[in-house]
Protein backbone atom coordinates (compact mmCIF):
# COMPACT_ATOMS: atom_id res chain seq x y z
CA UNK A 1 0.00 0.00 0.00
CA UNK A 2 1.27 3.48 -0.90
CA UNK A 3 0.96 5.91 2.00
CA UNK A 4 1.33 9.70 2.17
CA UNK A 5 2.37 11.17 5.52
CA UNK A 6 0.88 14.60 6.17
CA UNK A 7 3.01 15.84 9.04
CA UNK A 8 6.49 14.40 9.54
CA UNK A 9 7.20 15.03 13.20
CA UNK A 10 7.81 12.37 15.84
CA UNK A 11 4.51 10.62 15.15
CA UNK A 12 5.00 10.79 11.39
CA UNK A 13 8.43 9.21 11.68
CA UNK A 14 7.14 6.44 13.95
CA UNK A 15 4.24 5.74 11.59
CA UNK A 16 6.79 5.50 8.77
CA UNK A 17 8.81 2.88 10.66
CA UNK A 18 5.76 0.75 11.43
CA UNK A 19 4.32 1.08 7.92
CA UNK A 20 7.62 -0.03 6.39
CA UNK A 21 7.82 -2.98 8.79
CA UNK A 22 4.36 -4.04 7.54
CA UNK A 23 5.57 -3.94 3.92
CA UNK A 24 3.94 -0.63 2.96
CA UNK A 25 5.56 2.13 0.95
CA UNK A 26 5.84 5.78 2.02
CA UNK A 27 5.59 7.74 -1.22
CA UNK A 28 5.14 11.27 0.17
CA UNK A 29 6.17 13.16 3.30
CA UNK A 30 4.64 16.61 3.60
CA UNK A 31 5.58 18.78 6.54
CA UNK A 32 4.56 22.18 5.19
CA UNK A 33 1.78 23.40 2.87
CA UNK A 34 -0.52 20.82 1.29
CA UNK A 35 0.80 19.76 -2.13
CA UNK A 36 -1.71 17.87 -4.32
CA UNK A 37 0.94 16.92 -6.87
CA UNK A 38 3.06 15.20 -4.23
CA UNK A 39 0.35 12.75 -3.16
CA UNK A 40 -1.35 11.78 -6.40
CA UNK A 41 -1.53 8.02 -6.76
CA UNK A 42 -1.29 7.14 -3.07
CA UNK A 43 -3.71 4.63 -1.54
CA UNK A 44 -4.24 6.46 1.76
CA UNK A 45 -3.03 9.56 3.60
CA UNK A 46 -2.22 9.63 7.30
CA UNK A 47 -2.48 13.09 8.84
CA UNK A 48 -0.60 13.90 12.04
CA UNK A 49 0.08 17.52 11.19
CA UNK A 50 -0.82 20.68 13.12
CA UNK A 51 -4.28 22.18 13.82
CA UNK A 52 -3.88 25.01 11.32
CA UNK A 53 -3.02 22.58 8.50
CA UNK A 54 -5.28 19.61 9.25
CA UNK A 55 -8.51 20.77 7.60
CA UNK A 56 -6.81 21.70 4.31
CA UNK A 57 -4.85 18.44 4.33
CA UNK A 58 -7.95 16.34 4.92
CA UNK A 59 -10.29 18.05 2.48
CA UNK A 60 -7.56 18.30 -0.13
CA UNK A 61 -7.22 14.53 -0.03
CA UNK A 62 -10.99 14.10 -0.43
CA UNK A 63 -10.84 16.16 -3.62
CA UNK A 64 -8.22 13.74 -4.94
CA UNK A 65 -10.20 10.64 -3.94
CA UNK A 66 -7.67 9.66 -1.28
CA UNK A 67 -8.90 8.08 2.00
CA UNK A 68 -7.71 9.92 5.11
CA UNK A 69 -6.70 8.79 8.57
CA UNK A 70 -6.30 11.80 10.90
CA UNK A 71 -5.05 12.00 14.45
CA UNK A 72 -4.44 15.74 14.57
CA UNK A 73 -6.22 17.47 17.46
CA UNK A 74 -7.18 21.11 17.89
CA UNK A 75 -9.10 21.58 14.63
CA UNK A 76 -12.40 19.89 15.49
CA UNK A 77 -14.47 23.07 15.26
CA UNK A 78 -14.41 22.23 11.52
CA UNK A 79 -14.93 18.47 11.88
CA UNK A 80 -18.57 18.57 10.71
CA UNK A 81 -17.51 20.55 7.66
CA UNK A 82 -14.84 17.96 6.88
CA UNK A 83 -17.41 15.16 7.21
CA UNK A 84 -19.70 17.00 4.78
CA UNK A 85 -16.86 17.38 2.28
CA UNK A 86 -16.06 13.68 2.63
CA UNK A 87 -19.67 12.68 1.95
CA UNK A 88 -19.98 15.06 -1.01
CA UNK A 89 -16.92 13.52 -2.63
CA UNK A 90 -17.79 9.88 -1.72
CA UNK A 91 -14.57 9.80 0.25
CA UNK A 92 -13.37 7.77 3.19
CA UNK A 93 -12.36 9.23 6.54
CA UNK A 94 -11.39 8.17 10.05
CA UNK A 95 -10.63 10.72 12.74
CA UNK A 96 -9.56 9.58 16.19
CA UNK A 97 -8.22 11.55 19.12
CA UNK A 98 -6.13 8.47 19.85
CA UNK A 99 -5.47 5.50 17.55
CA UNK A 100 -4.02 3.22 20.22
CA UNK A 101 -5.88 -0.08 20.20
CA UNK A 102 -5.75 -0.19 24.00
CA UNK A 103 -7.10 3.34 24.34
CA UNK A 104 -10.03 2.58 22.06
CA UNK A 105 -10.90 -0.42 24.22
CA UNK A 106 -10.52 1.96 27.20
CA UNK A 107 -13.03 4.34 25.56
CA UNK A 108 -15.58 1.51 25.49
CA UNK A 109 -14.81 0.51 29.08
CA UNK A 110 -15.25 4.14 30.15
CA UNK A 111 -18.74 4.33 28.61
CA UNK A 112 -19.75 1.00 30.13
CA UNK A 113 -18.62 2.13 33.58
CA UNK A 114 -20.39 5.49 33.15
CA UNK A 115 -23.67 3.74 32.44
CA UNK A 116 -23.31 1.67 35.61
CA UNK A 117 -22.47 4.74 37.72
CA UNK A 118 -25.09 7.06 36.19
CA UNK A 119 -27.67 6.66 38.98
CA UNK A 120 -25.25 6.42 41.91
CA UNK A 121 -25.35 10.01 43.16
CA UNK A 122 -22.91 9.38 46.04
CA UNK A 123 -20.03 8.99 43.58
CA UNK A 124 -18.38 12.07 42.04
CA UNK A 125 -16.50 11.61 38.78
CA UNK A 126 -13.20 13.30 37.94
CA UNK A 127 -10.47 12.81 35.38
CA UNK A 128 -6.70 13.27 35.18
CA UNK A 129 -4.46 13.19 32.12
CA UNK A 130 -0.66 13.33 32.01
CA UNK A 131 1.42 13.93 28.89
CA UNK A 132 4.93 14.95 27.89
CA UNK A 133 5.83 18.64 28.09
CA UNK A 134 5.88 19.03 24.29
CA UNK A 135 2.12 18.47 24.13
CA UNK A 136 0.66 21.95 23.85
CA UNK A 137 -3.11 21.38 23.98
CA UNK A 138 -4.81 20.75 27.32
CA UNK A 139 -6.81 18.77 28.04
CA UNK A 140 -5.75 16.17 25.50
CA UNK A 141 -8.05 15.06 22.72
CA UNK A 142 -8.17 11.66 24.40
CA UNK A 143 -9.35 13.22 27.66
CA UNK A 144 -12.06 15.14 25.82
CA UNK A 145 -13.22 11.94 24.11
CA UNK A 146 -13.39 10.21 27.49
CA UNK A 147 -15.36 13.13 28.96
CA UNK A 148 -17.79 13.05 26.04
CA UNK A 149 -18.30 9.33 26.63
CA UNK A 150 -19.27 10.03 30.24
CA UNK A 151 -21.57 12.91 29.22
CA UNK A 152 -23.42 10.68 26.74
CA UNK A 153 -24.16 8.13 29.43
CA UNK A 154 -24.83 10.24 32.55
CA UNK A 155 -26.50 13.49 33.59
CA UNK A 156 -23.23 15.41 33.22
CA UNK A 157 -23.54 18.30 30.78
CA UNK A 158 -19.92 19.28 30.16
CA UNK A 159 -16.33 19.33 31.39
CA UNK A 160 -13.93 21.97 32.70
CA UNK A 161 -10.23 22.12 33.41
CA UNK A 162 -9.62 21.92 37.17
CA UNK A 163 -12.65 23.66 38.74
CA UNK A 164 -15.92 22.30 37.39
CA UNK A 165 -19.54 23.04 38.23
CA UNK A 166 -22.01 20.58 39.74
CA UNK A 167 -22.96 18.99 36.42
CA UNK A 168 -19.49 19.18 34.86
CA UNK A 169 -16.54 16.77 34.89
CA UNK A 170 -13.35 18.28 36.35
CA UNK A 171 -10.25 17.43 34.30
CA UNK A 172 -6.73 17.87 35.65
CA UNK A 173 -4.07 18.16 32.93
CA UNK A 174 -0.41 17.61 33.87
CA UNK A 175 2.69 17.90 31.67
CA UNK A 176 5.71 15.84 32.73
CA UNK A 177 8.85 15.07 30.73
CA UNK A 178 8.86 11.77 28.81
CA UNK A 179 5.31 10.68 29.69
CA UNK A 180 3.67 9.33 26.50
CA UNK A 181 0.17 9.51 27.96
CA UNK A 182 -1.76 8.43 31.06
CA UNK A 183 -5.52 8.86 31.51
CA UNK A 184 -7.50 8.02 34.62
CA UNK A 185 -11.18 8.30 35.49
CA UNK A 186 -12.14 8.17 39.15
CA UNK A 187 -15.53 7.84 40.81
CA UNK A 188 -15.05 8.94 44.43
CA UNK A 189 -17.57 7.95 47.11
CA UNK A 190 -17.81 8.11 50.88
CA UNK A 191 -16.89 4.47 51.39
CA UNK A 192 -14.71 3.72 48.38
CA UNK A 193 -13.33 4.86 45.04
CA UNK A 194 -13.57 3.21 41.66
CA UNK A 195 -10.84 4.08 39.17
CA UNK A 196 -9.85 2.96 35.70
CA UNK A 197 -6.49 3.90 34.16
CA UNK A 198 -4.80 3.59 30.80
CA UNK A 199 -1.03 4.07 30.71
CA UNK A 200 0.84 4.23 27.42
CA UNK A 201 4.44 3.01 27.52
CA UNK A 202 5.44 4.65 24.23
CA UNK A 203 4.00 6.39 21.18
CA UNK A 204 4.33 3.16 19.21
CA UNK A 205 0.79 2.08 20.08
CA UNK A 206 -0.65 5.29 18.62
CA UNK A 207 1.32 4.83 15.39
CA UNK A 208 0.45 1.14 15.03
CA UNK A 209 -3.26 1.88 15.41
CA UNK A 210 -3.08 4.55 12.70
CA UNK A 211 -1.44 2.13 10.27
CA UNK A 212 -4.00 -0.58 11.07
CA UNK A 213 -6.78 1.96 10.43
CA UNK A 214 -5.15 2.84 7.09
CA UNK A 215 -5.07 -0.84 6.13
CA UNK A 216 -8.72 -1.24 7.11
CA UNK A 217 -10.12 1.78 5.26
CA UNK A 218 -8.65 1.02 1.87
CA UNK A 219 -11.44 0.37 -0.63
CA UNK A 220 -14.18 1.68 1.66
CA UNK A 221 -16.41 4.76 1.40
CA UNK A 222 -17.82 6.67 4.34
CA UNK A 223 -16.98 8.24 7.69
CA UNK A 224 -15.82 5.74 10.28
CA UNK A 225 -14.31 5.52 13.76
CA UNK A 226 -11.94 3.16 15.48
CA UNK A 227 -15.00 1.32 16.78
CA UNK A 228 -15.55 0.21 13.19
CA UNK A 229 -11.91 -0.78 12.73
CA UNK A 230 -11.90 -2.86 15.91
CA UNK A 231 -15.49 -4.10 15.55
CA UNK A 232 -16.41 -2.63 18.95
CA UNK A 233 -19.94 -1.56 18.00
Amino acid sequence: MKIALLGYGKMGKMIEQIALSRNHEITAKIDDAFNPDAIKGVDVAIDFSIPSAAFNNITGCFELGIPVISGTTGWLDRYDEAVKRCQESDGAFIYASNFSLGVNIFFQLNEYLARMMANLADYKVSMEEIHHTQKLDAPSGTAITLAEGIIRNTSKTGWKLDHAGENEIPITAKRIDSVPGTHSIKYSGKVDDIEIVHTAHSREGFALGAVIAAEWIRGKTGVFTMKDVLNLQ
